[in-house]
């Protein structure tokens, strides 16, 4: 493989409880009533106007609607520093493994997620992760998901062929995404959107651990640290 790419939300990071909550309080500001649980996770991947749009049933992203969810989860953020409850813990294995790809030599690692990309550099700083990935798109360098630009962008700047690319998600936007840019759909089995759905749009392969991901992408055992 040239490049791996992943996406972040029910993917590497468990951000459920904080979406959710965001989510919720935003409804709740703007009187409208929130569709459920499973509604407010079938929209996490998509650009945030978009995805605020579809949650509510409008046609047209409301500009109201979205800023008060980013000031919410921003409020957030900072009440999580002390609310365990409100955490973005990594998913187990996500450590080890993105570890062990970044030791084989030549292989690129990359992120594409409907964040925006402060909101993707606070990912990656809260990790620790500077250093790790050759790229990173955001909902504010490419069309929303599942648009293929945020892949497209991510091969052009590290030199990826399509055959030699794969996209890691957990949504229906990540797998047509892949599918679309004609990248390697891998799906995983501990996100937010059914499993059998993402198999079901194109996912070639299904983690049901992360630390599956090399052996099912063909690599060799990485050298030890």
């Amino acid at each position: 493989m040239d490049l791996i790419i992943f996406d972040l939300d029910g993917t590497l990071i468990n951000s459920e409880a904080i979406i959710l909550e965001a989510q919720y309080e935003t409804f709740r500001r703007c009187g409208r009533v929130h569709p459920g649980r499973e509604a407010g996770l079938g929209i996490v991947g998509l650009t945030l106007d978009i995805a605020m749009a579809q949650l509510a049933g409008l046609a047209a992203p409301d500009d109201v609607l979205t800023e008060t969810y980013r000031q919410v989860f921003s409020a957030m953020r900072v009440q999580a520093e002390s609310d365990p409850s409100l955490d973005e813990p990594l998913f187990a294995g996500v450590a080890e493994t993105l570890a062990e790809l970044k030791r084989h030599g030549g292989l690129k690692l990359g992120i594409a997620t409907g964040k925006s990309r402060k909101g993707a550099e606070f990912i990656v700083a809260r990790h620790g992760w500077q250093g790790l990935f050759d790229t990173v798109q955001s909902a504010d360098d490419a069309p929303s998901k599942p648009h293929p630009g945020m892949i497209q962008r991510a091969m052009a700047e590290t030199g990826a062929a399509p055959e030699r690319t794969a996209m890691v998600g957990d949504s229906s936007f990540d797998i047509e995404m892949a599918v679309a840019a004609g990248v390697v759909p891998v799906a995983v089995s501990w996100g937010f959107q059914p499993v059998e759905k993402l198999v079901t749009l194109g996912a070639r392969h299904v983690l049901r651990a992360f630390q599956e991901l090399p052996a099912t992408l063909g690599l060799p055992k990485a050298a030890a640290a």
